[in-house]
This record gives C-alpha cells, sequence and structure tokens, in this order.
C-alpha cells in the first residue's frame, strides 16, 4: 500500500498534464478547422482592405492631378492638354477602384452567408477552388490525349497561336500559386491562387472560342455589360467636359453693333 502511495505521489502531475495535452490538441485542430473553412471569407476580406487602400491611393492622384492641371493653364496648350488627360485617367482609375471595392464588399457578404450555411461535411474552400483547377486541366489533356478532338482541333495544341499561348502561360502561374499544404493556406495565398484560377478559366475559354469549339463562346454577364457602359458613358462625358471650353472659343463671336442670334432690332 505505501508502494502505491509513493507512486501516485511522485506521478500525480502526469494525468492532469495528459489531460491538458489532449484539450490543446482538440482546441488546436478545431482552430484549424475553423479557419480552413473561413478561408474563402478571410480572402475576400484581404481583398477588400487591398480595395480600400487602392481606392485612398486613387483619391490621392486625382487630387494631384486636379493640382497640376491647376498650375499648367497658363503654362502653353501643350502641358495643359496633357494635364487634362492624365485628371481624367486619375479620375477613370478612382471611379474603378470605387467598383472594384464596392465588388468586394458584395463577395465579404457573400462569403460570410456561405460560411454560415456550410455544414461540416461539405468540402473546404481550398478543396473546391483545386477541384476547379483540376478540372481545367482534365478539360486540357483532353485535346492532348482525345486524337479526334485533337484532330477537331489542333489550334489548342499548336503553340504558336497566341489564345494557347495565353492559356499555357496561365496555366503556369495557377500551378506557381496553388498550396502545397492545404491546411496552412493563408488568405493572401489563397486570394491569389484563386485569382490565378479565374484566370486559367477565362484563357482557357478564350483559346476555345478561338479554336472553334461547340459551345465554348460565353456571353457577357449583364453585371459586366451595365458596368462597362457605365464607364464608358462616364469617359465620354469627362472628355466632353475637358473639351467644352475649347469649343466655346471657336464660336464665331457677334459682331459689334448687330443684335445677337434670334432677336430683331
Amino acid at each position: 500500500m505505501e508502494t502505491i502511495l509513493l507512486v501516485m505521489s511522485s506521478w500525480w502531475w502526469v494525468a492532469p498534464a495528459a489531460a491538458g495535452a489532449g484539450a490543446a490538441t482538440y482546441a488546436g485542430l478545431t482552430t484549424r478547422s475553423r479557419r480552413a473553412r473561413r478561408l474563402e471569407l478571410d480572402a475576400a476580406r484581404h481583398e477588400e482592405s487591398q480595395a480600400y487602400r487602392a481606392l485612398v491611393a486613387a483619391k490621392a492622384r486625382v487630387r494631384t492631378a486636379q493640382a497640376e492641371a491647376l498650375t499648367t493653364k497658363s503654362a502653353g496648350p501643350v502641358r495643359a492638354y496633357d494635364a487634362r488627360r492624365a485628371l481624367q485617367a486619375a479620375k477613370q482609375a478612382e471611379r474603378n477602384a470605387s467598383l472594384e471595392l464596392r465588388a468586394s464588399r458584395s463577395r465579404v457578404k457573400a462569403g460570410y452567408s456561405q460560411y454560415r450555411a456550410a455544414a461540416a461535411h461539405d468540402p473546404l474552400p481550398i478543396e473546391r477552388l483545386c477541384a476547379v483547377h483540376d478540372a481545367v486541366n482534365a478539360r486540357w489533356l483532353a485535346y492532348e490525349t482525345d486524337v479526334d478532338k485533337a484532330l477537331a482541333h489542333p489550334q489548342m495544341t499548336d503553340t504558336r497561336h497566341p489564345a494557347t499561348v495565353a492559356f499555357l502561360l496561365a496555366q503556369r502561374e495557377a500551378l506557381s500559386k496553388r498550396p502545397m499544404l492545404r491546411d496552412r493556406v493563408t488568405p493572401q495565398q489563397f486570394a491569389e491562387y484563386r485569382v490565378a484560377v479565374r484566370h486559367l478559366e477565362a484563357a482557357f475559354d478564350e483559346a476555345e472560342r478561338q479554336a472553334g469549339v461547340p459551345g465554348a463562346a460565353r456571353a457577357t454577364s449583364p453585371a459586366a455589360a451595365t458596368a462597362a457602359s457605365i464607364s464608358a458613358a462616364a469617359t465620354a462625358i469627362a472628355e466632353l467636359a475637358d473639351r467644352l471650353p475649347s469649343l466655346l472659343a471657336k464660336l464665331p463671336q457677334p459682331r459689334q453693333g448687330e443684335p445677337p442670334a434670334g432677336r430683331v432690332p
């Protein structure tokens, strides 16, 4: 009995230490799983912060261009024209940055909703993204392994064609961005890999479209078309506002002693 008491008094710390180690391991695994499931949401938040910084920088460039345009008014028509063009480009960049910030905030909301609705058995965001990457590679390998498809569309395997070269470059970029350890992916790495996979999909679709593959052409989304129309209209209005003073200056002035046009003396 004394021996048992002696052993228990000497090794009493083993049980609490084992329990603490087990709890720490369980907490670490739970935290890692939770971080992996909200990886897409964290990546969207990372993109939102980047878009916000880009908008702040674009606003600063607009202020600089406005100051430059004011100082070059009396420096000659050439410098004044260049300053107005630079101001117009800065304002367009600011509008694009504002639209990108709005889109990033929408992605954050979508990522949060998707994270809240995800179940424990659903695939992780990095697994879904790797599956999309593998699907594009499988579509590409079909032209390399299927003789009928290779003969029907030889352009898809022709490395001299620009669209095929663009796809191969996008494929190499996506492969370089693909994480090796999926359980240690940071939000920035996930965002970069997602952008590379999207470019890969777009490059492959364009290569198939130029190769004449049936059903490869995809129509532009209504949101993208609307954004392009708004951007083009804003650019046209800005150009008209810049050219309006010069157009008014070219109008013939009424002669001395003659009434303005449309009035009867």
